[in-house]
């Protein structure tokens, strides 16, 4: 029965407050996607003795209720209340916490009491009868509400002595029956709190980046000719059969002449240089044109046709900035910052220089800007294009990637954006928060196990209700020293790690030849960087030769598509290992669990005694379980203390609860 009910956000007679999860406070929406389960939040408390219950609320994007999920005490004493919840569909949801006086369960705390010490027995047990009688009234028509009146008559019945009637109305087909249908009294209701569902690919995929240009190069009177988007389809089976989801190009726009960039940086390109693709514009074009060597837009058509017969989406890089010779900067000089000589500045993170670019300025024109981006864009999603990578997008103001965004997402919610925002955590996360599905992280440059234990442990917590990470192992930007350094382990192992910290992850093209020369020690750019110039690859040698980890990047994208356990962030849980240089964590999604171990030192053999907390793979998981490694086929049982021993770049991925192998041991 519902009493003094209160459904706003002044206090209620049972106070409701520090619902999550919350952005900016419930004025922006939480973020999840279909089939995706989460936890709400709330302290609530009633007054003075009285037992509260609590449960958590669904309404759909149609505004409907569904049955309210029973939330409990998180840990006792702290009046914080928590239940998970899982929105089936995307669309616009909200939520809602919904808490009341429980006066069936009040009066049991006290029967239990004073019923042994034969205190009131009589008045006590009329109490109860009647309580019984109000929560019975309450509960559908059927064997429920027949067992509630039951109990209430048995109460009553004073020709039974006072503990069996007592036993009666505690019995646990009771129980179970108040359970799901208490008796609520002085119902308080939260404010509503919003909440965005999307596809499951905002949370969830595996990208391969590759420039169309550097496949199916030819030599023409001894010079590399660019490929197109025709030799460009033939990798695209390999690239599928690696397991992956998402194939992302970097911006395929004509490139300007003016001021092009040569080979490793240099500001001396030749005219048979292919310069960098994202220096944008040219005669030929601007953000909404192919670049002649390509091909054409016909081309580009047949090309996501054929990743699409595969089962790969394309994600198109979007950079907003332009070449000197961009038609914008003819009919939109009012688009750029023009310096006291009346020359436009080019764009600078200093010491890098990049004389070909120029940045837009976005003071005197938002709104035509803002039209102008939501026009390419929907030209380009008029082509086949439902994913769009951001270049920098945190060098331009955030309130107009979200009037982009919301524009874009308010006729089209399966668009999902990426920010590639290598920068300050309180931007990156402000990009996530204002629309953006997923975000580029700090991952590369996280390597030790206390960075990485830190970071994830916060990227699957505190910011996992609006920031999902996409763990890119390496870009055309960033060759880092541990890759340098590390050699093939040093690959094998980053891959494991981002394959299974996050549920998106990505590697750039020669990620699985382990190329790892820098420009110049000390750097992170790439010598013979593919970003200046052709760079053809012979996969087939390659593979003959032994030179690839696609093997491995291809179990680990098919582990991924077997354990929905891998699909979810904020599951992700750590486990103490007592070596520094192994770290251990676990992820499950209702009856599957994974636990992954890896060696983090790509130069040595390391052991370690990895300490489970058993509660955390399963309810009912104790003692000792089959495990199997989804990398070897091997199968061992393991217990909360298990001994590993992992070669350079060595890892576990363990299937928990798997059917044990005769012969099995815990020690590897």
């Amino acid at each position: 029965m519902d009493l003094d009910v209160h459904r706003n956000a002044a206090t209620g007679r049972i106070p409701i407050v520090d619902v999550h999860p919350a952005v900016d406070c419930g004025r922006r929406p939480a973020k999840a996607v279909a089939g995706e389960t989460f936890q709400v939040t709330a302290t609530l408390f009633g007054e003075g003795h009285d037992v509260v219950g609590a449960g958590a609320v669904l309404l759909d994007p149609g505004g409907r209720p569904g049955p309210w999920t029973p939330m409990r005490e998180l840990a006792p004493g702290t009046d914080r209340w928590g239940a998970e919840v899982t929105p089936a569909a995307p669309g616009e949801w909200t939520f809602r916490v919904e808490a009341w006086s429980d006066p069936v369960a009040a009066w049991r705390h006290t029967a239990r009491i004073k019923i042994p010490a034969r205190v009131d027995t009589g008045l006590v047990l009329e109490e109860g009868a009647a309580l019984y009688e109000r929560a019975g009234a309450g509960v559908p028509e059927g064997a429920g509400r027949r067992t509630v009146l039951a109990a209430a008559e048995a109460l009553r019945d004073d020709s039974r002595p006072a503990p069996a009637r007592l036993a009666a109305a505690l019995a646990p087909e009771v129980s179970a029956v108040l359970a799901v249908h208490p008796l609520r009294e002085r119902l308080s209701r939260s404010a509503p709190m919003p909440l965005l569902v999307e596809r499951e690919r905002a949370l969830y995929g595996s990208w391969y980046e590759f420039f169309p240009r550097s496949e199916g190069v030819s030599v023409r009177d001894g010079h590399p000719v660019s490929g197109t988007f025709r030799t460009a389809a033939e990798r695209l089976p390999a690239i599928a059969d690696m397991g992956f989801d998402v194939v992302y190009l970097p911006p395929v726009h004509p490139i300007g002449t003016t001021y092009r960039k040569g080979p490793n940086n240099t500001l001396s390109a030749s005219p048979r240089d292919a310069g960098v693709p994202w220096a944008i514009g040219s005669p030929e074009g601007g953000h909404d044109a192919v670049h002649p060597d390509l091909g054409t837009l016909g081309d580009f058509d047949a090309f996501v046709r054929r990743a699409s017969s595969l089962g790969l989406e394309i994600a198109l890089d979007f950079a907003l900035q332009c070449s000197p010779d961009h038609p914008w900067v003819e009919k939109h000089p009012e688009w750029f910052r023009h310096r006291p000589d009346g020359t436009i500045a080019y764009a600078e993170n200093p010491p890098k220089k990049y004389q070909d670019i120029y940045p837009i300025a976005f003071d005197q024109d938002m709104p035509g800007l803002v039209a102008e981006t939501t026009r390419i864009l929907r030209h380009w999603m008029a082509h086949g294009v439902r994913i769009f990578r951001v270049d920098n997008p945190h060098t331009k103001p955030v309130v107009f990637w979200e009037r982009v965004i919301a524009d874009i997402n308010r006729t089209d919610p399966d668009v999902i954006f990426l920010a590639e925002a290598f920068t300050r955590p309180a931007v990156m996360r402000r990009l996530a928060a204002v629309g953006f599905q997923q975000s580029y992280t700090y991952f590369t440059w996280r390597n030790t196990k206390q960075e990485l234990t830190e970071y994830l442990t916060e990227l699957s917590g505190e910011t996992a209700a609006y920031m999902r990470p996409n763990l890119f192992v390496n870009t055309p930007d960033i060759l880092h020293a541990y890759l340098q350094h590390g050699g093939r382990p040093a690959f094998e192992v980053r891959a494991v790690l981002a394959a299974t910290l996050s549920p998106t992850w990505g590697v750039y093209s020669g990620y699985e030849l382990c190329e790892n020369t820098p420009v110049r020690e000390g750097s992170e750019e790439y010598l013979d960087s593919e970003k200046y110039e052709l760079r053809p690859r012979d996969w087939a040698a390659a593979e003959r030769e032994g030179r690839t980890i696609a093997p491995l990047i291809t179990r680990l994208n098919g582990i991924r598509r077997a354990h929905p356990a891998l699909r979810r962030l904020r599951n992700l849980r750590f486990h103490l290992a007592d070596n520094d240089a192994v770290i251990a964590y676990s992820k499950r999604t209702g009856t599957d669990t994974v636990v992954v171990v890896a060696n983090l030192d790509p130069h040595h053999t390391q052991e370690a005694t990895v300490s489970l907390d058993m509660p955390e793979l399963g309810p009912h998981r104790h003692g000792t379980v089959p495990v199997r490694d989804e990398l070897t086929g091997e199968t061992y049982h393991w217990s909360k203390a298990n001994f590993v021993r992992l070669g350079p770049g060595g890892a576990h991925v363990l299937a928990v609860g798997a059917a044990p192998r005769i012969g099995g041991s815990p020690t590897t």
